[in-house]
């Protein structure tokens, strides 16, 4: 009976995860359902032509300086909340769901460090209104839809905000989640009663680990000597681009070295939920690591200033740790899917096959 039962098990279980994995039948779904309960005037704030240029678009700056499109994530009645916190969930893993939500309530406990710093007259007023006219706050992020949601046509969800830049893009069939922009300040909370919370704890972590294990030689060629940039290279106010393979050609890790480049990988990839992530995953395995590079700049301490970068044909993971006041405590991170930040190649692909 047990033997029939353990069989059945596993018969059913590939069909019982396909029916629960995401794609965009599901995410159409629950997408619609979090617009069903907006009222009309906030459809109105929340939704836009797909041909909409505010679709490509994307800051980390904080909403004082930079305004998003969309609806305020602050004004959402409790019904909108809970069936927007699904539409997260579908999007991403419970690791991406809870760094992504983490990094909105860091926001506030920001707000609580300045105003505490300020009490003990270790900053100025000036300094103090100067943070608060940023408006930093775990309600200030902004939701916004580009395209009605369908089964079978192109549409985009985006969420932004201090420090978040997540966009999904989908044209019936793929999911694109690229690119995905998350970044902590502080890195790590020095005092009070979160101290020692850290968002983004593995993607500094598993850098250090990679970067400690390489040789003297390898690291002559990995450890770039350059100023470590003041925010990722690829930021939206910057006009550069990767194009080049900069650091050390994984194809010279030994297998240790490669399992820490390939933990570092997945801490990124997994942020996705399980069948994005495991395309992604799968998509490198196929290239293999003969094409991948490995590059860092700066400091091989916690807390002081330092920058690294993971680049392949398909795929590019830039991580920086500089801080305004250059104490290494301020991350900013993104992952990119080579050519399809924006859903680019799967809206390509499906404009193709669609002109036949």
């Amino acid at each position: 009976m047990k033997i029939k039962v353990i069989s059945l098990i596993i018969i059913l279980l590939p069909i019982y995860l396909k029916t629960k994995a995401q794609t965009p039948a599901n995410l159409f779904k629950v997408a619609t359902r979090f617009i069903n309960t907006l009222s009309s005037a906030e459809q109105k704030l929340a939704i836009y032509s797909f041909d909409d240029k505010k679709r490509v678009l994307w800051t980390n700056l904080p909403v004082g300086q930079a305004p998003r499109p969309g609806i305020r994530y602050g004004d959402l009645s409790d019904s909108s909340r809970l069936v927007f916190h699904r539409v997260l969930s579908e999007t991403l893993s419970s690791q991406g769901y809870l760094k992504t939500t983490s990094i909105m309530q860091l926001d506030d406990i920001l707000n609580v460090l300045y105003q505490k710093a300020f009490d003990d007259g270790k900053i100025k007023k000036e300094l103090l209104t100067m943070t608060q006219n940023l408006k930093w706050d775990h309600g200030n992020y902004y939701i916004s839809f580009f395209g009605m949601p369908t089964m079978n046509g192109n549409w985009s969800f985006n969420l932004g905000g201090h420090h978040i830049a997540l966009s999904m893009t989908t044209d019936g069939k793929k999911i694109s989640v690229s690119p995905y922009f998350i970044g902590t300040d502080p890195a790590e909370v020095k005092s009070g009663k979160y101290a020692g919370l850290r968002v983004l704890s593995k993607e500094e972590d598993y850098g250090f680990l990679l970067v400690h294990s390489l040789s003297d030689k390898q690291k002559a060629k990995a450890i770039l000597s350059r100023s470590i940039p003041k925010d990722i290279i690829t930021n939206p106010k910057s006009s550069q681009r990767i194009d080049t393979y900069d650091g050390i050609s994984v194809a010279e890790f030994n297998e240790v070295q490669k399992a820490y480049l390939k933990f570092t990988i997945q801490e990124y990839v997994h942020n996705f939920e399980h069948e994005k992530a495991h395309e992604i995953l799968e998509k490198m395995e196929k290239s293999g690591y003969k094409n991948m590079y490995f590059a860092w700049i700066g400091s091989l301490e916690n807390d002081k200033p330092h920058y690294y970068m993971i680049h392949s044909p398909e795929f590019l993971i830039e991580y920086d740790n500089v801080g305004f006041q250059n104490d290494g405590n301020h991350i900013h991170a993104i992952f990119r899917e080579t050519g399809n930040d924006f859903g680019e190649d799967i809206l390509k692909q499906h404009y193709n096959e669609s002109h036949k």
